[in-house]
This record gives structure tokens, sequence and C-alpha cells, in this order.
């Protein structure tokens, strides 16, 4: 009887692992392109073929194989590459109104809805990817996007999001300009000391934040025609948000424009350097040593420069001109680059400007296309399966014509778009982002 009941057993998980082995692990789609990049190593593969299976890759190359019944989606023209990761965006924000205007004028409800559409216009543009740099005064909203983007509900990129960013009273962000005698609320979350920096991350944390922004300086000026700009945390305020999040496997990314803020920032080992218009050279040897990247967001400087204020375009360009400057340093001194745009204040979806941005000032298009799959994959701790068409990769493709690396303005152009196995954009499909941003720009002319 005893033996009876073990072969009976047996003969069960027997079947039970059959039946594992045999799970067909989801639909299987082929797309048949012409070419596909390659971007770790920067080779144009013809054709270019990417098996996928579910949500991941299964096999990519010019002979990968075509499984007998898979869906295939044929991409004439068109050359493939991973899906573009935006390492600084701002989904709560959008072009008309100044970042102060919005938080005073329009409800966290109707930001929330203007996010929604900011986020479908950033996948449709071929961004998988995103680290949202703060909701700019609507707190922990954007961990709402993210859970609905997460759980299908609506369509967007797959997002790292952060609260408010973290500034000091009378800081950057701190609702500066107002008359004193009224409560305007900050775009910031506002600390004074390193108690209150701490109690507020945790705060941020426990409301759902992937990781932790703060504003180390401002305000930006040229005096006697050298760039100052503020420090607004010390270096051991800086070490003890980073050993903070650190305490819950979170991280730190700050807001610097210049020194010594950005000195101070390396060397308390936060995630990344965003903006980083002026690097010492001592603060570019710390991060390559720790690894930290820069994250360059040129767009934004370009927006302003030329469709900012009256008032400010000078500075702005002033601005503009002493970053570029800068940027050479930097390349020439061998940090990393991971591409973040500061998408928002501009239109959401026109951010793959960034890339031709970076490869006008300093690196090379392969380069400036890394900086927004294998770096930007990188700085999120995403490197396992974020960035390149690699089996076991995540399956996060996109379709430009022509050849990137001749001309990386073909990223301004994404014909198709499939995130985590899903096809949300084929070629034949009409331009609903040029028309989403038509009527943008016919309500702000009004």
């Amino acid at each position: 009887m005893r033996l009876f009941i073990r072969s009976c057993i047996c003969l069960l998980l027997c079947r039970c692992l059959v039946g594992v082995a045999q799970e067909p692990g989801g639909p299987v789609t082929v797309l048949r392109a012409a070419h596909l990049l390659d971007v770790r190593s920067g080779q144009m593969i013809t054709p270019g073929i990417v098996v996928v299976r579910g949500e991941r890759i299964v096999a990519a190359g010019g002979a990968a194989a075509v499984p007998a019944g898979a869906d295939v989606v044929n991409l004439p023209g068109l050359t493939l590459l991973p899906g573009l990761i935006d390492a600084h965006v701002h989904l709560f924000l959008h072009p008309g109104r100044g970042e102060n205007m919005q938080t005073v004028q329009e409800s966290a409800a109707q930001r929330t809805v203007q996010a929604t559409l900011a986020a479908k216009a950033d996948l449709w543009a071929g961004f998988t990817t995103e680290r949202d740099m703060g909701t700019e005064g609507v707190g922990s909203a954007s961990t709402a996007i993210r859970d609905a983007i997460n759980a299908g509900e609506i369509p967007g990129p797959r997002l790292w999001v952060c609260a408010n960013a973290i500034s000091i009273l009378g800081g950057h962000e701190d609702a500066l300009g107002f008359n004193p005698a009224l409560f305007i609320p900050s775009n910031a979350d506002v600390v004074t000391g390193t108690n209150e920096l701490i109690h507020t991350i945790r705060e941020q944390i426990k409301e759902g934040a992937d990781f932790v922004k703060i504003y180390q300086t401002g305000r930006d000026q040229f005096i006697g025609g050298h760039f100052f700009t503020p420090y607004q945390f010390t270096e051991a305020q800086l070490a003890a948000a980073v050993e903070e999040a650190a305490r819950v496997r979170k991280r730190v990314a700050v807001h610097v424009m210049g020194e010594p803020g950005a000195l101070y920032a390396a060397e308390a080992g936060v995630m990344s350097l965003d903006h980083a218009v002026q690097l010492s050279p001592q603060t570019m040897q710390i991060m390559r040593a720790k690894g930290i990247p820069s994250v360059p967001t040129f767009t934004i400087f370009q927006y302003f420069a030329q469709h900012g204020p009256p008032a400010e375009r000078a500075f702005m360009q002033e601005f503009l001109n002493y970053k570029i400057q800068e940027f050479h340093k930097q390349v020439a001194a061998g940090i990393r680059f991971a591409a973040g745009s500061d998408v928002g204040p501009f239109p959401h979806g026109t951010q793959a400007e960034e890339y031709v941005l970076l490869a006008r000032y300093g690196l090379t298009p392969l380069r400036a296309i890394q900086a927004g799959t294998l770096e930007g994959a990188r700085l999120l701790g995403a490197s396992g399966y974020l960035g390149q068409l690699t089996p076991g990769y995540m399956a996060d493709v996109i379709g430009v014509p022509g050849n990137p690396l001749q001309d990386v303005s073909a990223l301004q152009d994404v014909r198709f778009v499939m995130k985590a196995g899903k096809v949300y954009r084929l070629p034949s499909q009409p331009n609903w982002l040029k028309s989403y941003w038509k009527m943008w720009l016919n309500q702000n002319s009004q």
C-alpha cells in the first residue's frame, strides 16, 4: 500500500513538472525590421529581428529563428532600438504657465489628469522608462500615476518617482517672489536642519517614493563674469540624507548647478548630479571613482533661451553658452552621462531633442544613445533587464527610420513602440502626439 501511494505521488509530481515545462510563458511576437542597433557594441545588424515571449525578449539579431505560429510584425525601413530612458522628467508640469503659477492656479486633481496625458505622450514618443524628478507641489501624486501604469489602467512609461523635491527655507522652489503676507504653497518640501531632512525623507518613502530628490543649489547668477550658485545643504547633511535613504535601499538624486554644492553631493555619494552645469576637476574625479553620472538636461536650457520670458532669455542664452563650454570639459574628463531632458516646462513627447544636443555638444551619436539606454538603466539600478535588446531583458523596443548612428535626430521620429511585450504604436497609426500638442499651443496662445 505504501509503495502504491509513493508511486501515485511520484506520478503526480512528474505530471506537474511536465506541465511547468510545457507552460508557453505567454504569446510569441516577432518584430522584423530593416535593422537592429546593438547599443552596447554600436553594431548595426541587418535584418533586425526581435523575438518576444510575453514581456521578455527571447532572441534578437539578424538570424533569430521565427517560431511557428508567432505573430509577426513587419516594420520595413525601420531600425529597432531599446526603449528610451529619460532620467529627468516632470509629468506634473506643462508649458504655458510658470511652475509657481501651476501650483497656485491648478488643483492637484487637474494636474494629475494632465500628468496622465503627459505619460501617454512620452510613451508614444518612445520613452518606455522615466524617472520623475518631482511633482512640483503635488506631493506624492506621482505614486498614483506610477501604480496605475503598472496595473495597466493607463498607458505610460515604467516610472521611478519621488514626491516633491526637498529644499531649504527661502531656497529653490520655495514660492519666491510672492506677497509675503499671503500663504503661497511651496513647490518643494521645505526643511531646516538634518532632523527635518530625515523626517521628510521618511515621510516621502512612507508615501511610496522610489528615491529622494534634493535641491542642492540656487539662485544661479553671473557676478563679475563668474558663475555663482549658493549651496543649500552641507556635505554632512547630504551624507545623512544618503545614509537614511540607503537604510531602506533607496537613493538620493540632486538638482545641482555648480560648485561647491556639486562637490558636496559627489562626496556624499548621491545617485546622480542633475543639470551639473559647473563641475570642478575634484568633483569629476570623485564622480569617476564612484560611478556617479551627470544628467545634463540640455533641452530645458535651450528651451528657456528660445521660449522663456523675454526678460530672462538673454540670461538663459548666456547660461546655455556657459553650460556648453563646461560640458566640453566634462566629456574630456571621462565622467558618465545619463540622458535626461527636464521635460514638462516644454511639451512632453518632444524630449528626444536631448540626444541631438548631446551629440551636438560633444558626445558621439552612439554615446548619446547609450546615455538614454545603457546608462539610464544603470542609473536606475535596472541594467540587468532594461536598456538593451538582449534575451531575458524586458521587451521594450522602438523603431525609427534610417540610421540613428548617422543622424541621431531619427530618435525624434519614433514610428513603433513596444513596452513589456505590448505594442503601443504602429507606423500606420495617425500622429496623435502632434494633435495633442497642437491643442496645447492653441490653449496657451489665447
